[in-house]
């Protein structure tokens, strides 16, 4: 798939959203991806899952045992991940604030996860994952996600494969520019702490 393929399915689903956003990573942004709306075709997030994946180099793929997110963002591009890969897929959530498997999930000690996100900006909900993972018996082998926000500057102890970057400016709370101070944040994810 190429940039231009993939800016065309996030155009078309119209999950580019304008204005004032506070992101879950606490900083704020003239411009927020809101990857619920690019993955609620399914036809459409097979398509982005798979060329996500296609950038894992096939070593790294073939050793993947199964794929975790972090929920609520990760959830459906993981499934997909994992359907694309043909691995189980399962999810974290963090119901007191700390990621968790729950609902029967389990790794076996030592499985080789493939820990998939839907955006990373800072990189902080998907150290936490990793974290989570480890805790959890797996080994986290590789990251992946279906769009880097960072401008290319996270990094993780793991290879990260993000499927496009976009690199629109995000702030701290001091220093916002004049003009999007004046306007009223919204927080469109699902995070809420």
């Amino acid at each position: 798939m190429t940039e231009e393929e993939i800016l065309a399915e996030f155009r078309a689903s119209k999950a580019l959203l304008e204005g004032h956003f506070l992101l879950s990573s606490g900083r704020h942004s003239a411009h927020y991806l809101q990857c619920a709306r690019v993955l609620m075709d399914p036809m459409r997030a097979g398509r982005l899952a798979t060329a996500m994946v296609a950038k894992i180099p096939r070593e790294l793929r073939n050793a993947i045992d199964v794929v975790v997110s972090p929920a609520m963002g990760g959830v459906i591009i993981g499934h997909e991940a994992g359907r694309a890969l043909d691995k189980v897929a399962m999810f974290l959530e963090r119901p007191e604030g700390t990621f968790h498997l729950r609902r029967g999930f389990a790794l076996e000690p030592g499985q080789k996860v493939l820990m998939v996100e839907d955006v990373v900006t800072t990189g902080q909900s998907s150290r936490e994952a990793m974290k989570a993972i480890a805790e959890e018996g797996g080994e986290t082998i590789a990251a992946a996600s279906l769009v880097d926000r960072s401008g290319g500057e996270v990094s993780f102890d793991v290879p990260f494969f993000p499927l496009i970057g976009f690199n629109f400016p995000s702030y701290a709370e001091d220093e916002l520019p004049a003009e999007l101070a004046e306007i009223e944040a919204i927080k469109p994810g699902s995070r809420k702490n």
